[in-house]
């Protein structure tokens, strides 16, 4: 209910885009009085993709039905009989929209929570700082969007009253013309008649003929005049809506464009399209409205030639209205949802696309099937070039083809594909030292449509964002860098897929950035420290200086081609294995502040020395990917009055799966503080395994732990070696060692089996 009650706070542009969400397809009024249920529910959780979810969304149905008759039921006294009727009714409502597709209530839900969520944050940021501006900028961009409108609406309806008025005009004209055609036949007809009546008659008609024609004289000239005042009207409508067209679609569908794809690095999510949609049918029905004004004026024209250039500026006309009709339809055919960047063959994939303006057009009337295929990075640019490369492809993709479909709840005209699978691929010719995972390709997305009856017929064809395809799960590391790269130093209307060979470090720091705060789901990213300890890696330097760093620039090979200076491995293998690491064992850790992790040895040694003996900190390995030691402070057992500082050989992802790292922690009695000061169970407790024994059982517990640590004080000194390292396997079989026992029931044992139990051990 959380959302809701601060959706209702929103105001202005903001407040008018939630209010509408809703409709008949979903009253406001549902989603007020049910407003906690609805945010209680796992949407989410709904395969939207996949059939086999209906039941699921079945379910939810009849539960928000259920639900919403509950509420009705409740409504008592004479305040709530009319609200008892409502909810009753609104209940009967859904079940008779969405009982034979559910799906489709699920996806209406999903974009509504997740519009609202949307507008609440952007709400919320106008109290941040920096993000006032912004958000001030925004507004005042829509405001100018949506007020230009309001004048297009004016322009358009202020031209349909004058084409009315013309005519009526031009009617009564040809009216008045055939009562001259009228009088001159009775001219003609005069010879049949006495001299003195004809000669009574023959003046009458010819003071009438005078007098009409003259009245048609002046009269062409005046519908002239109009016509022409008309076709300048409609020149400047012509001019607002193309640059109201260029805004919307250079700009702001372009900049939603950019957003998706630096979503695909881990940055926000690009937002929905429903304020683009409502702008592009604006368009649509504004330029319709007009092609069909101008297409009257045509037949006016026709009906009624009269001297001048009317013909040539209505041609013109028809021809330039025509023309940002189709590249309102070919612009808003987009790609909603995204084909996986890096593509495995023979795995199952999802996208979806989507027509922005194929509602108001009618387009659903007649729905398009729309078909898939994939190109390399020569074909794109071949297609960008409009040059033919009909039926080329380098691939097959299965299940490539999709009818569009229009979700009446929504407004949407979209294509879901469900179940593609890339079964193969073929490769072009690499250059140079150009890998397999640096080769880009793109799925191609084409359709027909038919607007107006048939009147106008557009082919349609979009690209998705770069995918590099792989045939093994050890190449997806490498492929994400190319990737990760493409996406940050992409330029708007580039050549496809050309990007920078070099990049300020800060530049590349920001992608970073974004990437590991996405993926750790923190706002604890990369600090300035931690980006010093990249560059010091990077670009082997030793200065521990920002500003040495902010104008150097790092190339792809420095990134992800050549291996750091004595390591087998790159930039990118190495960070993106911290990543790895922290992403499936340590997130929680990193969000606790507990591991500082971007700091070498000798930073470590440095930082350890000044505290007290037991203090620890965790860092990332230099030497192999993806792994994490615990450096500490201790005597030295050689030297007397001498302290030290030692390093654990470095853990693993396979080694986390065995135990956690808290609980290894735990393990270790001589860490007692980690770095500063902090006492380690204040940092760590609450991610402790639990001991898997009872309350009547303490007596052997605690003797259990007792003999544990007897052998581990034994086990210790085996387990330091000279160089200050701890040998992992030691480590790991105490490990086993105290799981085994933990694991085993205490209940029924006597002491005599604990006691066989040890020596096994032993």
């Amino acid at each position: 209910m959380a959302m809701w009650i601060q959706a209702q706070q929103l105001q202005g542009d903001a407040l008018h885009q939630m209010q509408a969400l809703y409709g008949q397809h979903f009253p406001i009024e549902v989603r007020h009085y049910l407003a906690q249920w609805i945010e209680n529910q796992q949407w989410d959780l709904v395969d939207m993709d996949n059939p086999a979810e209906e039941a699921k969304a079945k379910r939810l149905l009849d539960n928000l039905v259920a639900e919403l008759q509950m509420k009705a039921q409740l409504q008592g006294g004479e305040d709530g009989f009319l609200l008892k009727i409502k909810l009753g009714h609104y209940a009967n409502q859904l079940k008779s929209t969405y009982d034979r597709c559910p799906l489709e209530l699920v996806r209406c839900i999903k974009h509504i929570l997740h519009s609202e969520q949307r507008l609440v944050q952007e709400a919320t940021k106008v109290s941040c700082g920096s993000g006032v501006v912004a958000m001030d900028t925004l507004s005042q961009r829509h405001q100018q969007i949506n007020q230009t409108f309001e004048e297009l609406r004016l322009a358009t309806q202020e031209t349909e009253n004058e084409l009315r008025k013309l005519q009526h005009s031009q009617e009564y004209f040809i009216i008045q013309y055939q009562e001259n055609l009228r009088i001159q036949a009775q001219l003609s007809s005069l010879s049949s008649l006495t001299p003195a009546e004809r000669t009574q008659r023959e003046s009458a008609l010819q003071s009438k003929r005078a007098t009409v024609e003259s009245w048609l004289t002046t009269e062409a000239s005046t519908l002239q005049k109009h016509r022409l005042d008309l076709a300048e009207e409609h020149q400047k409508t012509f001019s607002l809506l193309r640059k109201q067209q260029t805004l919307i679609l250079d700009e702001e569908l372009i900049q939603w464009k950019r957003r998706q794809q630096l979503a695909g690095n881990g940055g926000p999510h690009e937002g929905g399209l429903d304020v683009l949609q409502s702008w592009c049918e604006k368009l649509a029905d504004l330029i319709w409205q007009n092609r069909q004004q101008i297409r009257r004026c045509e037949h006016l024209t026709q009906q009624l030639p009269l001297p001048g250039p009317m013909e040539e500026l209505l041609n013109k006309l028809n021809a330039d209205i025509t023309d940002i009709i189709s590249a309102l339809v070919t612009s808003t055919f987009i790609i909603e949802k995204q084909p996986p960047q890096v593509l495995k063959t023979q795995t199952k994939f999802a996208a979806t696309v989507r027509l922005l303006v194929g509602g108001k057009l009618n387009v659903h009337m007649n729905p398009p099937q729309v078909k898939a295929v994939i190109v390399n990075e020569q074909q794109a640019k071949a297609l960008l070039k409009n040059e033919s490369t009909h039926s080329e492809s380098s691939g097959e993709i299965l299940n490539n083809n999709c009818v569009m479909e229009y979700h009446q709840a929504t407004g949407t005209l979209s294509a879901h594909f469900r179940n593609m699978s890339l079964k193969r691929i073929k490769r072009s010719d690499r250059r140079g030292a150009e890998s397999v995972t640096e080769e880009k390709f793109t799925v191609l997305f084409e359709a027909q449509f038919s607007v107006g009856s048939n009147e106008l017929v557009f082919h349609v064809k979009t690209l998705s964002l770069p995918v590099v395809v792989i045939v093994h799960g050890s190449q997806d590391n490498n492929a994400t860098a190319t990737v990760l790269w493409d996406n940050a130093f992409a330029e708007t209307g580039r050549v496809p897929f050309i990007v920078p060979d070099k990049v300020l470090w800060h530049q590349l720091c920001e992608a970073l950035d974004m990437k590991y705060k996405a993926e750790m789901h923190s706002e604890r990213g990369l600090s300035e420290d931690n980006q010093v300890f990249l560059a010091q890696k990077a670009f082997t330097s030793s200065s521990n200086n920002p500003e040495d760093y902010r104008t150097m620039t790092i190339s792809w090979a420095q990134f992800n081609r050549d291996s750091l200076p004595g390591r087998n491995f790159t930039f990118w293998q190495w960070f993106d294995g911290v990543v790895e690491l922290m992403k499936r064992h340590l997130k929680p850790h990193w969000n606790d502040g507990a591991i500082l992790g971007f700091v070498n040895k000798q930073q470590a040694q440095d930082m350890l020395l000044s505290k007290p003996n037991g203090t620890f900190l965790l860092r990332f390995s230099d030497s192999e990917i993806g792994g994490i030691t615990i450096a500490w402070v201790a005597e030295n057992p050689n030297k007397s009055g001498e302290r030290m500082v030692w390093n654990l050989l470095p853990y693993t992802t396979k080694d986390f799966t065995i135990r956690s790292l808290a609980d290894r922690i735990s393990d270790l009695n001589h860490l007692l503080f980690l770095y500063p000061d902090r006492p380690k169970d204040e940092v760590f407790a609450k991610y402790y395994t639990p001991p898997l024994c009872t309350y009547q059982h303490k007596y052997f517990a605690s003797a259990c732990f007792k003999m544990l640590r007897s052998m581990y004080y034994q086990l210790f000194d085996n387990m330091l070696d000279p160089d200050g390292d701890f040998d992992l396997e030691d480590t790991m079989d105490v490990a086993r060692h105290v799981e085994e026992l933990l694991r085993r029931p205490m209940a029924n044992q006597s002491h005599k089996h604990f006691i066989f139990s040890r020596n096994s051990m032993a």
